[in-house]
């Protein structure tokens, strides 16, 4: 079991940031793939960015490309989101998740394990 701790919402006004932390605990391993997503009220829940823990290669959604950045520090086994230039509809619960399973990054069936959500609000 892994157990996925997010944290570092809150607030913004637009064009302002906030760094997401997702800390992993339990059964971890570098062969996980982590992953952003977000879900706004009344709409499915959809991908943001991942990363792999062994190489650190990482993929981007198109709509926050050169806004967000996905990282992990691997002492801390941990997962960040820096979100800059925070846009309106930005606002939604975000979840971090872990995957061991093969197939799309962006795949919500893909992930075996969800934090609790942290929830990003962003005003105009």
């Amino acid at each position: 079991q892994v157990q996925l701790v997010e944290s570092g919402g809150g607030l913004v006004q637009a064009g302002g940031s906030l760094r997401l932390s997702c800390a992993a605990s339990g059964r971890t391993s570098s062969s996980y793939v982590m992953g952003w997503f977000r879900q706004a009220p009344g709409k499915e829940r959809e991908f943001v960015a991942a990363i792999r823990w062994s190489g650190g290669s990482t993929v981007h959604a198109d709509s926050v490309k050169g806004r967000f950045t996905i990282s992990r520090d691997n002492a801390k086994n941990t997962v960040y989101l820096q979100m800059n230039s925070l846009k309106p509809e930005d606002t939604a619960v975000y979840y971090c998740a872990g995957s061991l399973k093969p197939g799309s990054v962006s795949d919500t069936s893909r992930y075996d394990y969800w934090g609790q959500g942290t929830q990003v609000t962003v005003s105009s």
